[in-house]
């Protein structure tokens, strides 16, 4: 009687637990779905991950992503044209810059003060020490230090008895003023010359040597100018002569900005 029992399993009749049959296994279907479904969880976050590498990397190298480097400023070759007015002292400013700057010449450019602002503004230097006061129209400044005025006269003059003169001292006297004088002293009852206005400083100097009267300078003049026919004073309520740097209005250029580090005292290591 097989025949029988052969059907009787194939009609799909479970065999009953503990009779040593085996057990129901899942149906393959669902296997395969819960296997596509895990699959396909993985291959999601796994191909976005790429995805957005892949677009962070075209980000970084693209152009104008900021990423490229700007070219790099030309360092400055110089020279550094320096304008100076007679009698102004730039020495051992000079000297710091011949140390710190070798590579650069500093040249100096003498100026006369008819043309002191014009030599700043149409680029003859780079940057010039000046008398003060000048017109500060697209010009910037920093003033430096102040000279005390002195008295020139002759060497035999009256005037020389005392160690120190005040503007009434000076009331009787012919007072000389040059053509552009490097400053400007208004004296209550002095005598005006009888002759053209010196041309320089200098001529100014050798006429007041002569007894002819006096002139009234900054200390530097007296000295840059002296004479043993001449003698000076302090004027010890007179004006001071200040003496500024100055340099064209806008952006300042790297070696101008140098100097200017110079002259306010800044080292080769400290910032602006």
């Amino acid at each position: 009687m097989a025949a029988p029992g052969a059907r009787s399993g194939r009609s799909g009749t479970p065999p009953r637990r503990g009779s040593g049959g085996a057990k129901p296994r899942p149906a393959a279907g669902k296997a395969s779905s819960g296997k596509a479904s895990s699959g396909k969880a993985s291959s999601g976050k796994g191909s976005g991950a790429r995805a957005s590498g892949d677009r962070g990397a075209t980000r970084k190298n693209s152009p104008g992503s900021g990423s490229t480097q700007a070219p790099r400023t030309p360092a400055p070759t110089g020279p550094f044209r320096l304008g100076a007015i007679e009698g102004a002292t730039p020495g051992k400013w000079i000297d710091v810059w011949k140390e710190r700057m070798p590579g650069i010449r500093l040249e100096l450019v003498p100026l006369e003060i008819s043309d002191q602002r014009r030599a700043v503004t149409e680029a003859s230097v780079d940057a010039a020490l000046v008398r003060l006061p000048i017109d500060r129209t697209a010009l910037q400044a920093i003033t430096l230090y102040e000279e005390t005025p002195v008295v020139v006269c002759a060497a035999d003059a009256h005037l020389t008895a005392a160690g120190e003169l005040t503007l009434a001292d000076l009331a009787g006297e012919v007072v000389i003023v040059p053509q552009n004088p490097p400053v400007t002293v208004v004296v209550d009852g002095a005598v005006p010359p009888t002759f053209d206005a010196p041309a320089t400083v200098a001529e100014a100097i050798a006429i007041a040597a002569t007894g002819v009267g006096v002139v009234i300078v900054p200390m530097s003049l007296a000295r840059l100018h002296h004479r043993k026919d001449a003698a000076y004073r302090p004027l010890v309520d007179g004006p001071l002569s200040p003496v500024a740097l100055v340099w064209p209005d806008g952006e300042t250029p790297p070696l101008v900005d140098t100097f200017i580090g110079i002259v306010r005292g800044r080292t080769a290591n400290s910032s602006r």
